[in-house]
Parts: structure tokens; sequence; C-alpha cells
């Protein structure tokens, strides 16, 4: 799938406003960050995309042309809240589920191999899921989602359950299938991992987009001119005093002879001004703007919408 496009898509439950007019765009082969707080809309998009629900107002187009129920079978989806048969056994299970997904039984068994192999869990195939710990089932249903070779990956908190092996594991593998042609919409509340694979994201706060293009032009376009300054056995006085033409000090610790402050741009200024103005007073070893995290602009994002609909 080369291209996904939101346009317009509006849903409501009662009298409840789930989405509100939402617009955006996903890129081929990219891994696009769908994010919001609880309750912001998110279940409910995935789910149109998903076809499980129907917008009341709105499309989902694909590669240009309306989304349709022929392009189920083209997508793999991994609910938060994970749906295997506890009483069935794992490989029975994923044949099964493979088959639903239009694979026949020969191709389903050689991939379902093929996964458990990479995974190294050829022991699991005869145990039943509820046998498995948590860890192991989201495996299970990881590798049930990614069976199909879906042109589009619906992830919705993917790493929820897995220790930091495991979760370097499917980052990995999630970072392969983009570059074998899959496109992935990735929802969680784990900022980090937005940083680390996502290329763009939108945020979502109440029913309504309020935030959306790549990860890093966001960050720095929110980057608001503190720096973090380390320097030896500098007298904090002659430093201080050498800040007052176009910085202000916020805080700074000593650990072992190194002194490390953060500053904050009076106005434009820059690193390099900077630099200029303390290198005669102190001798530094390290200068880096701080630039905000995606963790940061989710919450002043969110908290600034709230305001605003409180006043």
């Amino acid at each position: 799938m080369k291209k996904i496009e939101i346009k317009n898509v509006s849903k409501s439950y009662y009298n409840h406003v789930a989405l509100r007019d939402v617009n955006f765009s996903i890129e081929e082969n990219s891994i696009f960050g769908l994010l919001g707080p609880n309750g912001a809309g998110k279940t409910s998009l995935i789910r149109i995309i998903n076809q499980i629900i129907a917008p009341d107002s709105g499309e989902v187009f694909i590669d240009g042309r309306p989304l349709s129920k022929e392009d189920i079978g083209q997508i793999g989806y991994l609910p938060e809240e994970r749906g295997l048969y506890k009483k069935m056994k794992v490989g029975e299970q994923l044949l099964y589920l493979a088959q639903l997904k239009g694979l026949d039984k020969k191709d389903a068994l050689e991939k379902a191999k093929e996964w458990f192999r990479k995974f190294e869990i050829q022991e699991w195939w005869d145990k039943k899921v509820e046998d498995l710990s948590k860890g192991m089932q989201q495996k299970v249903q990881f590798i049930s989602t990614v069976l199909h070779e879906p042109k589009l990956l619906i992830l919705d908190e993917p790493f929820s359950g897995f220790d930091p092996i495991n979760t370097n594991l499917i980052k990995s593998e999630i970072n392969e299938l983009r570059e074998k042609g899959t496109t992935i919409i990735f929802s969680t509340h784990n900022m980090a991992s937005v940083e680390e694979i996502c290329d763009e994201i939108v945020l979502i706060n109440q029913s309504q987009k309020i935030l959306e293009g790549p990860v890093h032009e966001i960050r720095d376009s929110y980057k608001k001119g503190i720096y973090e300054i380390s320097f030896k056995d500098g007298n904090m006085v002659q430093f201080t005093n050498a800040l007052w033409t176009g910085f202000k000090l916020v805080e700074s610790e000593t650990n072992q002879g190194i002194t490390t402050a953060i500053v904050s741009s009076i106005g434009n200024h820059t690193a390099n001004q900077l630099l200029q103005a303390v290198i005669p007073t102190v001798e530094v070893v390290a200068l880096k703007e701080v630039v905000p995290s995606m963790n940061d602009i989710f919450i002043e994002k969110v908290n600034e919408l709230n305001q605003n609909g409180k006043n």
C-alpha cells in the first residue's frame, strides 16, 4: 500500500463525538505514530481503517481509491486487548488465523514454521495458549498479525508485556517489515518508542487532530533556546556574570570537578554566542541544545487544548 489518506473523518456514538473532521496522510513504507490520551478517538479511527465500524462522514483512501472490503486481507491488526483462544494449541491457532486472512494451509504452515525458527520458539507449537506466559502470548499474537504479510500493519501498544530484550526483538522485526514494503500505523503511549522508530506522527485529542508532522521537525519546532553546558573547575560567579547580556542560568550541578549548567537564551541567542560569552571565564568540555522530548510535547499540547476547553 503506497499511501493512506484519512479525509474529513467524523464519528459519534450517541451524545459522544469520537472523531471530528480528522484529516492526515500516511506515506508509503513509513512507521506512522497515531498518538493521543485515552478517549481521544484513536481506537475509533483504527476500527474505521479496519472496517469494523464505518465513519459517519469522511472516507479512508488507499493509493488514491476508497478503502474496500477487498483490502481487509492486506491489513494486519494487533489490538491492545489481545484475542487469542486460550484453550487452542499455538500452532493450530496460527494456521487457523492465517487461513482466515487468505493463506492456504501449506503456505501458512511454511510461514509459521519460519517465524517460530526466527523467534527460537519451536517447542511452543503444541502448547496451549493458556500455558504460555504473557510475553510468550504476545509473541504468538505478533506472529499471527504478520503471518499473512500484510501491506498495512496496525500495532496498538505492541510492546506491552515484553521485557527489554524481546521489545528490541519486536522493534527489529517492525523495522524489517517496513524495509520490505509494509506501511505501519503505531499507536502507543510510550513516547520514547515514538522517537526511536516513528517517521511521522499525528496527535489526536478531544476527537480532533492537534499536531502532525515528522518527528524530528516537530521536536525542532518546540526548541526553546535551552542549552546544557559543562565546564571544568569554573568560577560560578564569573560564569553567571558572563551570561547576563544574553542568557539566564536556570540550574547547575557540580560533580567531580565538572559543573553542568542549564542555560536559557534571552531572545534568539545561539550556541556560538553562548560559547563566546563564557569561554573567557571557564574551560568548556561539552555543550548541547536541549531538544524537547515527544513526551514533553505530548503533555504540553494536550494540556494546552484542555485548558482552552475550560476557558
